[in-house]
């Protein structure tokens, strides 16, 4: 694509377009997009419509293009094309920072985050001037430019707080802090002295406070990993800026400023070797009364974003988000306190906590802002360790926290109006969440009909924390791992527990929330058969969900925990009434025909795992509904898309397994189209897997004489990936099929097809690959596979008893034995580079996994074996019955005394010798 005029033009038409709420506009704009974002300069014709566009929406419009383009494509991925080019990739890299710099704020933040996804792949090896570029620019005075480089440092280096320890990582964090501590550390003091000179000035103030609460962050960022020689001289110096600038009753400062402060304390006050900075009595009890106290306090902001901004509320308060709200960094710093002076801290706070619940119970009506604050510094006083998925783990034991719940808690949630003060509502139920692990059984139980009857609340925060609180409760263990509630204990709630869940998502804010579809996701999964008389109404409700949903999906994880819910529908009523399948096909077909139809690329995954949980509930036949569709499957448009390979295998295995007949006597194209699938798979290391997974079921489940033709080739195919491109996945998904084939057709039939494409080749396989690398075969199932199949090649395979294969006989039998006794060899050579499929970047939705759609193991083995020891001892027996004397003479001139042990044990307990 040249850099023209005409380009530019259309290119403008088509992100106009991509602004469409009609999808028949919007999605062909996206489409055409997409299909040509593979061109040379492409990503700079978009840098030149956000620098040059007169149009402002054009503008916005091609930066978050160009961030998203960045995102898709940047990575580099072993073995799949290069999808930016070289030229485009360095003018990029010229380009970006000055035109991020000179952009304003909105399109700035857009060109920051692509700088960050690109230095997180180029720097500091592919990009080296990148920070000398940034620090230059302090000296420039301009404060917007200045916090542009601010922004795009802390994007570029807040991966510190998360990354594990590793020489490498602290080897790029040095080379930052030698080029950035120092200008950083003084730009904070110039602007600390600025922040005096223009005291009296608001609008200066915002933005030199915008500036402090970058520095607070990076400075967070750089030294997260402990560090401290860089900042150590000057942190005395730091903490006093701070505490004062915290302790000054100014309107000006801004909450952000204000939490990342907070922030900057917290971090510091629980590094062992800062202690001496927070020891002193006063300088604890300022620092509880001047700055956490006041901080607790719901404030204005608070109570806006409570009632008007519900969604980003909960964000923050449930998630805690990156632009952290100051409750949540005082409620940081009372635990960083608690670290090292818990009993003076607990003291201190234990006065505030009373005197705040009697001024409540004065006047709740207008004092209840005492008592939310009283329970966050509970909450806060109480945390030493806390976990999403357990809540907390660690508790301080100076609070009793189940008399707090049961005086302070309860009494709230039992009112019978559930719209009554919602913020002390939302604050007694996420006390719930919180201490979960803490308040006794009898009491949670409890407060279960509570919450259910809290999901009628009109408060988003409200029924949403309800929702959230009963799907948690629903997921706690009890003794032995079992579900700490039993589906027994939730039966008396069971009609208005569904009700009043799928009640909430019809009130205004909640239509796609997420906490209310996991909430009914796990009440299906924790009551299962207790929900079957409710099915047929609740299937509904879904799949009218779904049809809505699908017209513009935005919300990725309600739309996950429902086609959830969905499969928990299946499975809990077929397999009471595996007849009832067909009522579920009747309610989802025709939704699901419509998102395959309009290309809905974000739930084309899932249709097709629900579409693989129905065909598998078929015992025979494949219903024509389903043959109609599988030619649509075998399309190369479909394999295109990484999100969908998994699901679309699993999809044609179930085809395999319950209709391998139908499918032979179908049209001749086919197995041939199958194979063409299998073919491209192989070729990919990130998906080489599924194509075995797509083979093993093709070798099993198709009758023999329909596969006969393509045997060669497909075996010509896998050694020529062998000798391309090697990898130790790659070995073990091989070493699984070919014992899979020599059970299915005979170990005979395996040595020929072997030696028929290559003289001798069967004893090279055998010598290179299976005796070798057996070892690293993980998996139950797998290994049985392997178990057997090695055994009918030592039993069952003349050539290995009467020609030059037999020197491998031993060998290979040393090697079963190994599979059987030894630990399984996880090494991985050090040249490998494995990606994970969901780490594969692209245009593409990632494929998201449905837990309860998953296939249950198969075993192709099961039924002709049960235990693979036992099955090599009767199959050595059956040996040297037809051969006597020579089966113990190779066994014990050659096999080692260990493993010739671990063999007489087999034999023993098989009650059978070798003869």
């Amino acid at each position: 694509m040249e850099l023209s005029d005409a380009n530019l033009q259309t290119l403008t038409e088509y992100l106009k377009k991509t602004l469409d709420p009609d999808p028949a506009i919007r999605r062909p704009a996206e489409k055409f997009l997409e299909s040509v974002e593979g061109n040379q300069n492409y990503p700079l014709l978009l840098l030149t419509l956000l620098e040059k566009s007169q149009e402002n929406v054009i503008k916005v419009c091609a930066s978050v293009t160009f961030k998203n383009y960045i995102k898709r494509n940047w990575r580099i991925i072993e073995d799949e094309p290069n999808k930016i080019c070289e030229a485009d990739r360095a003018a990029i890299k010229a380009n970006i920072v000055h035109l991020m710099l000179s952009s304003p704020e909105q399109i700035q933040k857009q060109l920051s985050d692509a700088i960050s996804i690109i230095g997180r792949e180029d720097f500091p090896q592919k990009w080296p001037d990148l920070l000398t570029e940034m620090v230059n620019r302090f000296q420039s005075g301009d404060f917007h430019v200045i916090n542009g480089v601010l922004r795009t440092a802390h994007s570029l280096f807040k991966r510190y707080r998360h990354e594990f320890k590793s020489n490498e990582l602290w080897t790029e964090i040095k080379l930052v802090l030698d080029a950035f501590a120092l200008p950083l550390t003084n730009l904070f003091k110039a602007t600390i002295e600025l922040c005096d000179t223009h005291a009296s000035d608001a609008a200066a103030l915002r933005v030199l406070f915008s500036s402090l609460i970058l520095i607070s962050k990076l400075f967070y960022s750089l030294n997260f990993q402990d560090l401290p020689e860089f900042f150590e001289d000057n942190m005395e110096t730091w903490m006093n800026n701070f505490h004062t600038l915290l302790t000054l009753d100014n309107k000006l400062l801004q909450t952000d400023l204000v939490s990342n402060a907070i922030q900057f304390l917290a971090s510091v006050c629980e590094r062992p070797h800062y202690k001496n900075l927070f020891e002193d009595q006063n300088t604890l009890t300022s620092i509880c009364e001047k700055v956490i106290v006041p901080n607790m306090e719901f404030r204005a902001a608070d109570e806006e974003a409570f009632e008007d901004n519900s969604e980003e509320y909960i964000r923050r308060d449930l998630e805690g988000s990156d632009i952290d709200t100051r409750r949540r960094a005082a409620c940081d710093l009372v635990r960083g306190l608690c670290k090292f002076f818990e009993g003076p801290v607990t003291g201190i706070f234990s006065g505030y906590v009373n005197s705040m619940l009697q001024e409540y119970a004065k006047n709740p009506s207008v004092n209840w802002k005492h008592k939310d604050a009283a329970i966050y510094l509970v909450t806060s006083l109480a945390s030493k360790a806390q976990t999403q998925k357990h809540g907390i783990t660690q508790a301080n034991e100076l609070v009793n926290l189940t008399e707090f719940f049961v005086n302070h808690i309860l009494p709230d949630l039992k009112s019978a109006n559930v719209n009554e003060f919602p913020v002390l509502k939302a604050d007694g139920i996420k006390y719930i969440m919180i201490f979960r692990n803490q308040v006794p059984k009898e009491h949670l139980l409890v407060s279960i009909p509570l919450l259910i009857n809290h999901l009628q609340a009109e408060s988003i925060v409200v029924h949403t924390y309800a929702a959230h609180a009963l799907e948690r409760l629903f997921t706690m263990r009890g003794p032995n791992n079992a579900t700490l509630f039993t589906a027994a204990e939730i039966a008396p709630f069971v009609e208005i527990l569904l009700t009043n869940l799928f009640k909430a998502l019809t009130l205004p804010g909640s239509s796609e929330n997420e906490y209310i579809m996991k909430a009914i996701m796990r009440s299906f999964s924790l009551l299962q058969e207790a929900i079957i008389p409710y099915i047929p109404t609740l299937i509904t409700q879904l799949t009218q969900k779904l049809l809505a949903v699908s017209k513009n999906p935005s919300k990725p994880h309600f739309n996950h925990y429902m086609f959830e819910a969905i499969c928990l529908s299946i499975r809990i009523t077929c397999k009471a009434n595996p007849a009832a399948v067909v009522n579920f096909e009747e309610a989802l077909f025709l939704v699901f025909t419509e998102i395959l139809q309009n290309d809905v690329q974000e739930f084309i995954p899932y249709v097709f795992q629900v579409m693989s949980l129905l065909l598998e509930t078929h015992k025979h036949d494949i219903p024509s509904s389903y043959m109609a569709l599988f030619p649509h499957l075998l399309q190369p448009v479909l394999w295109e898309r990484t999100g969908n390979i998994p699901a679309l295998v699993r999809l044609l295995q179930a085809f395999l397994e319950r209709g391998s007949h139908t499918i032979a006597s179908a049209a001749a194209d086919r197995i041939p189209g199958l194979l063409g699938v299998f073919q491209k798979l192989i070729a990919s290391k990130a998906n080489d897997h599924q194509g075995f997974y797509l083979l093993n079921s093709i070798i099993e489940h198709m009758p023999p004489e329909s596969v006969d033709q393509y045997r060669k080739q497909i075996f010509i195919l896998l050694f020529q990936r062998l000798q391309n491109s090697k990898t130790t996945k790659f070995i073990k998904s091989f070493l699984v099929f070919i014992n899979l084939y020599c059970i299915k057709y005979g170990a005979l039939a395996l040595q020929e097809i072997f030696d028929g494409i290559q003289p001798k080749m069967f004893g090279m396989v055998l010598e290179k690959i299976i005796i070798p690398e057996i070892q690293k075969v993980s998996g139950n199932v797998e290994k049985k596979i392997c178990a057997v199949g090695i055994t009918k090649l030592l039993t069952e395979c003349p050539p290995m008893m009467d020609t030059e294969y037999t020197k491998l006989w031993t060998p290979l039998l040393q090697s079963l034995i190994g599979l059987f006794e030894l630990p399984e060899d996880d090494t991985i050579p050090d040249e490998e580079h494995f990606i994970d499929i969901e780490d594969a970047p692209g245009y593409q939705t990632a494929f998201s996994q449905l837990a309860f759609a998953g296939k249950k193991e198969h075993d192709p083995v099961g039924q002709m074996v049960n235990n693979p020891k036992i099955h090599l001892a009767q199959s050595l027996h059956k040996l040297s019955t037809a051969c006597p004397g020579r089966v113990p003479s190779m066994v014990s001139s050659s096999l080692n005394a260990e493993a010739l042990q671990y063999l007489q044990g087999y034999l023993q307990a098989a009650s059978v010798t070798l003869l």
